[in-house]
């Protein structure tokens, strides 16, 4: 169940209901249910409550600087990074396994708006939409849009008999779109910070993505191949790195029949 559907007046009226209920002796679970929270936005309220009462409950919007509108905050600037540095289960160690289950984007292979948006809220209080956080991403050199794979299936260029060839085979063999995902790892230039971004589309075009001071290595890419590997995906078309010159990535892919890595070639643009 997630929050960032709701206003923060409404998720407010929600996490005092959610307390009342915690001091009625209901579980956790049961208050989940019956507030239309998930368990871990229950569980912050109610510690919000030990800690500093009724008054501690209420999250604050101090997401954006008054009168600039599309500006966030250095603090919540400095928030984002931290997540955006690390894998989602990594900043979600924080969070008890018992959530897990109520979670699904602890176990998903970047960092979407949404994520960002629900994990702010729930661990620093922090109530910002989805839409901040993508003009944000715009800002920084972050946002990338998906490419337009499926118009290359007519055209009578290297990049259309690169698609028949390569690409087509393996998505028509899939019967659900969300089981074909395209990404791939860039350089961003970013003014005050050495950066580099491995990005993910899934069907939709939604934008996911995980941030490294670096060139990502071996591990980095595996762990995010794992993640999409256990969330179903069956066939990735991947930009920028070549994966095959590492025996770890090489020996995992050879493992793992039901993924697929497409490869796109280093001399093929792709546009979006």
């Amino acid at each position: 169940m997630s929050t960032k559907h709701l206003s923060p007046e409404l998720l407010n009226a929600r996490r005092k209901q959610a307390v009342q209920l915690r001091l009625d002796g209901y579980t956790v679970a049961v208050v989940s249910q019956q507030t239309g929270l998930s368990a871990p936005t229950v569980s912050a309220a109610w510690k919000a409550f030990r800690e500093g009462g009724w008054a501690a409950v209420p999250v604050k919007p101090r997401g954006r600087l008054k009168g600039q509108a599309n500006v966030l905050s250095a603090d919540v600037q400095s928030l984002l990074w931290q997540a955006l540095f690390q894998q989602p289960a990594q900043v979600s160690d924080q969070v008890p396994s018992q959530w897990a289950a109520e979670t699904p984007h602890l176990i998903e292979p970047g960092w979407s708006s949404a994520g960002l948006a629900e994990w702010l809220a729930i661990q620093h209080g922090v109530v910002l939409s989805q839409r901040a956080i993508e003009h944000w991403w715009e800002a920084q050199g972050l946002k990338h849009e998906p490419w337009k794979l499926s118009a290359l299936a007519t055209q009578r260029s290297q990049q259309g008999r690169w698609f028949r060839t390569a690409v087509a085979p393996r998505f028509n063999k899939l019967k659900e779109a969300d089981q074909r995902w395209q990404g791939g790892v860039r350089h961003v230039a970013h003014p005050t910070k050495s950066l580099f971004q491995i990005y993910l589309h899934g069907s939709r075009g939604r934008l996911l993505m995980r941030c490294f001071e670096s060139p990502p290595d071996a591990q980095a890419y595996l762990s995010v191949f794992a993640a999409l590997n256990a969330n179903g995906v069956k066939v990735l078309v991947f930009q920028g790195a070549l994966l095959t010159a590492s025996p770890e990535i090489t020996d995992w892919l050879a493992q793992q029949t039901p993924f697929c890595l497409v490869p796109v070639p280093a001399n093929l643009a792709l546009s979006a």
